[in-house]
């Protein structure tokens, strides 16, 4: 298939170059040309719209901020919609709430454009080696004419049901990450706190079978104050507006989740927004008046 890819930030500029390596002709598009010049090096196509993306592409997939900016790329004046074919299917990898998602899809379908919700797991390290998992929603069918190019960025892909699915189950994935963050960002506070050494604490609890990826992973660069960006700090604090908007809108109480939000807030207001998501620590510690 002809893929156009809109939106080159971490996520979509990993997933393009994962589907240029692989053969697949791939034309871009971002509202920040310049994010789009390494793919142009190799090989991807620049457009100059959402329209010219949809109208060489048969699978566009968005990856932007929120549902006002996939609403805006879709619908707006040089849109996805007025590149319009009989081919063309849409495929949002844009973390959303499932209740925006639903609407967009509902939208796209006046238009005669099949619409399928596909976000993911994993981060632009993962999504360059291949090995995102993806979580879908929409018609199934439509699912299955796009899977080829989701086998080659992801080694698992999760059909969960009716559009809006895939976006509920990534939002019920990030909470557990940002919470999980929370949990390891608290524990080497406390090993601080105590006079014992945080890496020792890793240690023994990558030990055990309480370990995660993160704990592995992102443990020993949270103890060294190393917080590059694989995931925007701001942009999981958006993720907990989103769970907590849904969490009200089907009725789930989640505690937790209201209160991982207002420590995430915090951190985006005192200037932490830029860090990866990890970086909470670095919040919580001068809460803490600790340094790493």
């Amino acid at each position: 298939m002809k893929v156009g890819i809109i939106g080159t930030g971490l996520l979509g500029k990993a997933v393009a170059t994962r589907l240029l390596n692989t053969g697949h002709s791939v034309i871009v598009y971002n509202r920040t040309v310049e994010k789009t010049e390494s793919l142009k090096k190799l090989g991807a196509k620049i457009a100059n719209s959402p329209k010219n993306v949809a109208s060489e592409s048969e699978l566009v997939i968005t990856i932007v901020k929120d549902a006002s900016a996939v609403e805006s790329v879709s619908f707006g004046s040089d849109g996805i919609i007025h590149g319009k074919h009989e081919k063309l299917i849409v495929s949002d990898m844009s973390t959303i709430n499932p209740i925006s998602s639903r609407k967009i899809a509902k939208r796209y379908s006046e238009y005669g454009i099949p619409m399928i919700d596909s976000p993911v797991m994993g981060g632009r390290s993962l999504a360059e080696k291949g090995e995102l998992v993806i979580m879908i929603g929409g018609k199934k069918e439509v699912y299955e004419k796009c899977k080829s190019v989701f086998d080659s960025i992801a080694n698992k892909s999760f059909y969960l049901g009716e559009n809006g699915s895939g976006n509920a189950m990534k939002l019920v994935m990030n909470l557990q990450i940002s919470i999980l963050a929370l949990s390891i960002s608290e524990g080497i506070i406390l090993a601080r706190k105590s006079g014992l050494d945080p890496i020792t604490f890793l240690e023994i609890l990558n030990s055990t079978y309480f370990k995660t990826g993160m704990s592995v992973n992102k443990g020993p660069k949270m103890v060294k104050g190393s917080f590059e960006p694989s995931f925007f700090l701001k942009m999981m604090q958006k993720d907990l507006d989103e769970i907590n908007y849904t969490a009200e809108k089907f009725g789930a109480n989640l505690p937790f989740a209201k209160l991982a939000n207002q420590l995430y807030q915090r951190a985006v207001k005192d200037g932490m927004g830029e860090l990866d998501y990890t970086g909470i620590l670095s919040y919580l510690e001068k809460a803490n008046k600790l340094e790493s």
